[in-house]
């Protein structure tokens, strides 16, 4: 399960919640300590029966930067090791691969370095980061902290080949493959979900999902289709399934209802 959150507090209740509702593991985005979460207001319509008929989405927010030197990093890391009872995977995203860390990429390294320090049991790497960088990190992770290697596509698949080749050439980048691609609907789904099923006999780990409508497919099916993780969030709103999310009470009933064990 991915926290919610952008401050320690925040994101040690998120944990709490994640914890009382069966999670195996929750994900830590370190990067989202570096900005400030707003509301943004909403703008209310002139017309009350247009304004009541509309169908509520999700609260729309603001992400301000903070100054990397804002953030305590050794006692958040402390935090969260003494706070949270779950495996964490910690994950500190850039922001061209749609995260929110607003510092240079040295400082996101050495932000990474101090994770994987803390002894935290999983780090989420991106398969395309400076190879020398993660050389070092993979290193300094040996033995104590498995790896996450992901890569975040802007586009939508094109083929369930082109997904299941994309996952092959990362084997051996770390312990379990994530990889996310832009979905559109039930031909991004399908195409997801075909590929997921051709590797579940597979000797690779992996996580296969997309972002946007069908993309929660392979999350529904995970157990069906041999998936290793599955992120999902306490959040909750219609509108999740046109995000490709899925509430986490959600999820472990719908894995009852399709009596997925």
């Amino acid at each position: 399960m991915t926290l919610s959150g952008c401050t320690v507090d925040e994101v040690l209740a998120d944990a709490a919640r994640a914890s009382a509702v069966g999670a195996d593991f929750c994900e830590v985005r370190l990067d989202k300590l570096w900005v400030i979460e707003e509301k943004l207001e909403s703008i209310e319509s002139e017309n009350e029966e247009e304004s009541k008929n509309k169908s509520s989405g999700p609260i729309q927010l603001e992400y301000i930067p903070r100054e990397f030197d804002s953030v305590n990093l050794v006692e958040s890391l402390n935090a969260f090791k003494g706070g949270i009872d779950l495996p964490v995977i910690m994950t500190c995203r850039p922001k061209v691969q749609g995260g929110y860390f607003p510092g240079s990429e040295e400082q996101r390294i050495d932000v990474l370095r101090s994770a994987i320090e803390s002894g935290v049991s999983w780090i989420d790497l991106e398969a395309n980061m400076d190879a020398e960088k993660r050389s070092e990190l993979i290193t300094l992770a040996n033995g104590n902290t498995s790896v996450v290697s992901s890569i975040h596509l802007e586009e939508e698949p094109n083929s369930s080949t082109e997904i299941k080749e994309e996952i092959e050439s990362m084997n051996g980048t770390g312990d379990i493959i994530k990889i996310c691609y832009k979905a559109t609907g039930r031909n991004s789904g399908l195409r997801l979900f075909e590929a997921a099923w051709s590797l579940r006999e597979s000797d690779l780990k992996t996580a296969i999902m997309g972002i946007g409508p069908g993309g929660d497919w392979t999350r529904i099916h995970a157990p069906l289709l041999c998936q290793d993780l599955v992120y999902t969030t306490m959040e909750s709103g219609p509108h999740l399934s046109s995000q490709g999310r899925i509430n986490a009470s959600d999820l472990l009933m719908a894995w009852e209802l399709l009596e997925y064990e």
